[in-house]
């Protein structure tokens, strides 16, 4: 009797914690998406050319030493895929290609939200400085040509 009193306070007690439908659904939505090969947050990012808008998903490099490897040592990364560098406060900025095997469009996006320039198909593993024209918010890294091949051109809006 004491068994089947204890296996059922224990049948309830689980069914009481259990989340209710969809529950599990809507935290897994909630939870930050994570990249699979940097561990870095993965957020939603737009650039809106000629009033057309283009959807990445973007690792979100924060710190400095998040910042400082970027996309070193990475062989693939999917279209609609890329990297950003949030710079608070606003700042110039100079990347390289330094251990970076695959060649990336670094667009440059200024204090207005707009793109100020473009390096674009920077070349792996070059160590030559590119930067940004005046004062960045931040730093896009998407893989190179994509910014030509969709069109992104300096003065497009981008929004994350």
């Amino acid at each position: 009797m004491i068994r089947k009193t204890l296996l059922g306070a224990l049948l309830l007690a689980a069914v009481a914690c259990a989340p209710a439908p969809g529950e599990a659904a809507r935290a897994r939505q909630s939870a930050p998406a994570v990249h699979p090969v940097s561990g870095l947050e993965v957020i939603p990012l737009t650039v809106t050319h000629a009033g057309k808008k283009f959807s990445f998903r973007v690792e979100i490099a924060r710190s400095g030493p998040e910042q400082a490897r970027g996309l070193m040592y990475r062989t693939a990364m999917g279209p609609d895929e890329g990297m950003i560098f949030p710079m608070d406060p606003p700042r110039g900025a100079s990347f390289w290609m330094r251990n970076t095997v695959l060649p990336l469009d670094i667009v440059f996006i200024g204090t207005d939200g707009r793109i100020s320039n473009i390096a674009a198909n920077a070349v792996p593993y070059d160590q030559t400085p590119l930067s940004s024209v005046g004062l960045v918010k931040g730093v896009l890294e998407l893989n190179g040509g994509r910014a030509a091949e969709l069109g992104i051109v300096p003065g497009d809006k981008v929004e994350w």
